[in-house]
């Protein structure tokens, strides 16, 4: 069961929240830049990792999945929707980058999630996947988003975006701050040194995608297609009579 977004807003107020926001869009700022007159799309819970594409990017806006719950964002305009998770409500390719966060651990079907994912980002687009980390202290954490749902490894994190058609193209990590209130502050230097020193216990895994658009091409030399030759019917007598006379005549 996802958790409702009151709980996640809550979290995201507190100040480990805001050390998470700020380890999260750091990398997310780090691998798009300003996303500079591109089309932005979070979906899940995603808005706390894309404020600062507000100014830059042609257009942000957030999906949210129904058994969540939606929030007005951001503030005075809103430009977040309720959707379903295996029916977002977009044309087709219409995203540049798509940023899922707090989106496929509590989903009941990760891969129908991200397929949709496909179905709405450019054939150029990428997106960033932001999942708790099996390995790392945040996903035991009942008492943040990270430590609901189920947690992936690098490895099973890859595998399910193959699945949705989506490859892999680089990966890092986040958030090694342990999940205490009291050690938020402390944040920027545990981001700093655990990246160097204990790297397999970060919070978050982020890994980038991109879509997948190989065509089917035929196997073995292709023979010409015959055509049809339609024959009126008024014909088919003569055309017979012909016919008969070409396998007649002597070679």
């Amino acid at each position: 069961m996802r958790r409702d977004v009151l709980e996640l807003r809550q979290f995201y107020a507190s100040p480990l929240g805001q050390a998470a926001r700020a380890m999260v869009s750091r990398k997310v700022l780090e691998a798009w830049g300003d996303a500079h007159s591109l089309d932005v799309l979070a979906l899940g819970y995603a808005t706390p990792f894309v404020g600062h594409l507000h100014d830059s990017a042609r257009r942000v806006v957030a999906a949210m999945p129904a058994q969540q719950g939606v929030e007005v964002w951001p503030g005075g305009h809103n430009r977040a929707a309720l959707a379903a998770e295996d029916a977002l409500p977009f044309p087709n390719a219409l995203f540049d980058r798509i940023l899922l966060a707090h989106a496929i651990e509590e989903s009941p079907d990760a891969v129908g999630m991200l397929r949709e994912v496909w179905r709405v980002l450019a054939p150029s687009g990428r997106v960033i996947v932001a999942v708790a980390a099996r390995n790392g202290l945040w996903a035991d954490a009942e008492k943040t988003p990270f430590g609901h749902g189920r947690p992936y490894s690098r490895s099973q994190l890859a595998e399910l975006l193959r699945d949705a058609e989506l490859e892999p193209s680089g990966w890092t990590r986040a958030l090694y701050v342990p999940p205490l209130a009291w050690l938020a502050g402390w944040a920027e230097g545990f981001e700093q040194v655990g990246s160097r020193l204990w790297p397999g216990f970060a919070g978050i895994v982020l890994m980038e995608a991109v879509k997948q658009t190989f065509a089917v091409k035929p196997k073995g030399v292709r023979a010409r297609a015959a055509r049809p030759v339609l024959v009126p019917a008024s014909g088919v007598a003569s055309a017979s009579r012909k016919l008969r006379r070409r396998l007649e005549r002597p070679t």
